[in-house]
């Protein structure tokens, strides 16, 4: 391990609170994500990660300064009799977070991340499966992770995840030059120059935490009409998560809920998160019987244009790779999961027992014949969820 840092293990809530300030100072000057915040992250294990153990790696340098963090957790399950510990991510479910990664001081970032890894892989013991999902392809841990596996022997399966669209926006770049290129230009034009004329319309955006605690509820609202049940945004406890999460990030300047209205009613949300110079589209939802006006559209420009008159550099969809986005967007990116295994381990075993029988199921697909798999489909939908958020 690289004696300039030295890698310690959080393993309590407490410890992570205490976290808190250096996370923030550390964050503040990364080109990390919102989902890395410490205020997404300790919500989340507030409400989704209280049946996992904190394994949260920090690495400080001589001053005792926090320069690197590899937010995880160990989940068990009873597996054939035995006992399966998964490492995992913080933050990897139920919410819908991307590009999930370590923290880590620029300019430092391959020498810490290696004493990161290097840790991890001193800890083999306590886990039998590492699991990180939602990572940037390009992430430069990715990229140490397949060397370390590699050098030590250890398996290592990568999986695509989420597709990413985004768009980054030319220097000096307009609202008008940006819908020079967008294809449904005309139809934003359009319809907002109709709901102009409409009697109450406007679009205000939320963004201190009393007018978010009013935004919010109206954005789940607006998300439920368009998707329902379907949505993972409509369980009671993601929506708690969020309600506590919100005035956490609307503290830090990193969140903003925008509402379309018309006489006095919204009618389209979107629920955006921002950090340095990136603004995040992480969800929306709008009135069904407003579709016709595209309300959605005319929203969603807004956005646009407020990214571009604020200084953004970029704007990114985040997952899902749906018609209206790649209206917007040139860009894409791509998410990976990897799983990790030491040869001849617990977890080494299960892992390629999954992967044989996702191959089985491949081939069994391919032999059944069409209205059989047909009817598998029709039991298989009931319960199965919207790749929403």
């Amino acid at each position: 391990m690289n004696s300039r840092w030295t890698v310690g293990i959080v393993r309590e809530t407490r410890g992570f609170l205490a976290l808190r300030d250096e996370w923030r100072r550390l964050y503040g000057s990364v080109r990390a994500r919102v989902f890395n915040t410490w205020e997404w992250l300790f919500g989340w294990h507030l409400h989704f990660g209280r049946e996992r153990r904190l394994f949260i790696l920090t690495a400080r340098d001589e001053t005792g300064g926090l320069v690197g963090v590899l937010p995880l957790s160990i989940e068990e399950q009873r597996w054939a009799g035995g006992r399966l510990r998964w490492l995992r991510f913080l933050g990897d479910e139920a919410v819908g977070s991307d590009y999930l990664d370590a923290i880590l001081r620029p300019g430092d970032e391959p020498a810490i991340a290696g004493a990161l890894v290097d840790a991890l892989a001193s800890t083999w013991r306590e886990w039998d499966i590492l699991e990180l999902a939602d990572m940037e392809e390009t992430s430069p841990l990715v990229a140490l992770l397949r060397a370390r596996c590699e050098a030590r022997g250890w398996h290592l399966e990568s999986t695509g995840r989420n597709r990413c669209p985004y768009e980054a926006f030319e220097v000096g770049e307009s609202f008008d030059t940006l819908l020079a290129r967008v294809p449904r230009a005309d139809n934003y034009l359009r319809r907002r120059k109709w709901l102009e004329r409409q009697k109450g319309f406007a679009i205000t955006k939320a963004e201190d935490p009393e007018a978010l605690a009013l935004a919010l509820p109206e954005f789940f609202r607006l998300h439920a009409l368009r998707w329902g049940a379907r949505s993972s945004l409509d369980a009671p406890d993601v929506q708690e998560f969020h309600r506590a999460v919100v005035p956490l990030l609307a503290a830090e300047g990193k969140v903003r809920v925008y509402l379309l209205s018309v006489e006095g009613r919204a009618v389209a949300s979107v629920y955006a998160l921002l950090h340095g110079r990136t603004f995040s589209y992480y969800n929306a939802g709008y009135d069904p019987e407003w579709k016709a006006r595209s309300v959605g559209l005319v929203l969603v420009g807004e956005t646009f244009r407020d990214a571009l008159a604020e200084g953004f550099s970029e704007y990114d969809f985040l997952r899902g790779v749906e018609a209206y986005k790649s209206d917007w967007t040139r860009g894409l990116r791509t998410t990976v999961r990897l799983r990790i295994t030491r040869p001849a381990s617990l977890g080494d075993w299960v892992v390629r027992a999954q992967a044989l029988e996702q191959t089985a199921r491949g081939v069994l697909r391919d032999a059944l014949p069409g209205e059989v798999l047909t009817r598998l489909r029709r039991l298989r939908s009931r319960g199965q969820e919207v790749p929403v958020r």
